[in-house]
């Protein structure tokens, strides 16, 4: 009986700090994502605001607004899945609690039994009694056994009732913060979603001022695909010319650049962000215009939003095999590694020159913020004449 209620009294304990733990680390990775988002929120607002400052409707910003509404709305999602954790946590630490107090309860009761009988009995008049009653010397030895294992139980009770009242008070105090958590994210819920509204609003708003400039839009449109074809020929030229002139280079030459290619392959979704700070504004692929109807953008890479006077960094070491002068305020850089070529352009100042080695984390140039207050990089990864999505290659987080 008494290695029965030890054995229990353990892996109730064994119980409760388990769940605990588990909590605990699922508790800590919502709470990243959530510091995550609100970061990103808070610097897409920052880059609102130099927008704003020129009072301008721009599709930039609209894909800034839809950018910080997406992230908005993972937020409140982690928001409620936090809360509905603390719930489930509340309620499982409540179970606990009655649960200690029904142990609590049985154990003080088999105390205060075995210590009244341990009072009435615990004297050497009574133990000798009850020892020279016995049959035979083993069942004395056994009685005498019995007597001391009661005396040590009790003390052991004892102690297993304290650290049972302790844990129920640490218990009662997690109960607590767990609630006073969960009105706090109950709060921040309420605001996110109050946030959310007035964004979706304003994105209407922006939306339907940018419908009335259509024929612009459309003009500035062409002129951004003309870019795009201009830069994209240029790469390709590029890559011709380094293919064509690595066919003539020694072995030991190409030793190297299948080296670099591996090492460049290898780095597949580690590779640092080409802006020190920045969020996505357009990823790669096909999209359908965020205004005009039936209209349809091709990125071949993603563009990066970020702060102005922010720059350029190479991702990986390489050469630069061309510097590309799109229009005056639009210049790109082109870098070899190996078999691999990274793209960045939206620059306004370039701080390398061609032919030149570069390393990675190396600064490229100065990205350029136009009259709206528009910073914002175009970023590209080729595996030779094969366009790849940079989202695969870059690191997770900025």
């Amino acid at each position: 009986m008494i290695l029965k209620n030890r054995l229990l009294a353990i892996l109730f304990l064994v119980m409760v700090v388990g769940n605990g733990t588990v909590f605990s680390q699922s508790t800590n990775s919502l709470k990243a994502k959530r510091q995550k988002l609100e970061k990103e929120i808070t610097y897409t607002s920052q880059l609102l605001q130099e927008i704003n400052r020129s009072k301008q409707n721009t599709v930039y910003e609209l894909q800034l607004i839809s950018k910080r509404i997406a992230m908005r709305e993972r937020l409140v999602q982690v928001l409620k899945e936090e809360i509905t954790q603390l719930s489930d946590s509340i309620l499982s630490t409540s179970v606990s609690l009655k649960a200690l107090n029904r142990r609590l309860d049985t154990l003080k009761k088999e105390y205060v039994q075995i210590a009244w009988y341990l009072y009435k009995n615990d004297n050497s008049y009574n133990r000798l009694i009850f020892l020279f009653s016995a049959k035979d010397f083993n069942q004395a030895y056994q009685r005498l056994r019995y007597l001391d294992e009661i005396s040590s139980y009790i003390r052991k009770e004892a102690g297993r009732i304290q650290k049972l009242e302790a844990l129920k008070k640490e218990k009662l105090s997690q109960l607590m913060q767990a609630q006073a958590r969960k009105k706090k994210l109950l709060n921040r819920e309420t605001t996110q979603l109050s946030k959310l509204q007035y964004e979706l609003h304003q994105k209407r708003q922006v939306q339907k001022k940018l419908t009335k400039k259509e024929r612009n839009l459309r003009a500035r449109l062409r002129e951004k695909q003309k870019e795009s074809q201009r830069l994209d020929a240029q790469i390709k030229k590029a890559i011709a010319a380094a293919r064509k002139s690595a066919a003539s280079k020694s072995v030991k030459h190409h030793a190297e650049e299948s080296r670099l290619s591996s090492s460049f392959a290898a780095n597949k979704g580690r590779l640092p962000w080409p802006v020190k700070h920045g969020v996505v504004s357009l990823t790669f692929g096909v999209h359908h215009h965020p205004v005009l109807k039936h209209v349809q953008i091709k990125n071949n890479g993603i563009n990066i939003a970020t702060a102005k006077g922010s720059r350029a960094y190479a991702v990986f070491q390489g050469k630069v095999v061309n510097i590309v002068v799109i229009t005056h305020t639009n210049k790109a850089v082109i870098l070899k590694h190996g078999e691999y070529y990274t793209v960045y352009s939206g620059l306004d100042q370039i701080l390398v020159r061609k032919n030149q080695q570069v390393k990675r984390g190396q600064v490229l140039g100065v990205i350029h913020t136009s009259l709206q207050g528009k910073t914002e990089l175009h970023f590209e990864v080729w595996h030779n004449k094969i366009l790849q999505n940079p989202a695969y290659w870059l690191k997770k987080n900025p």
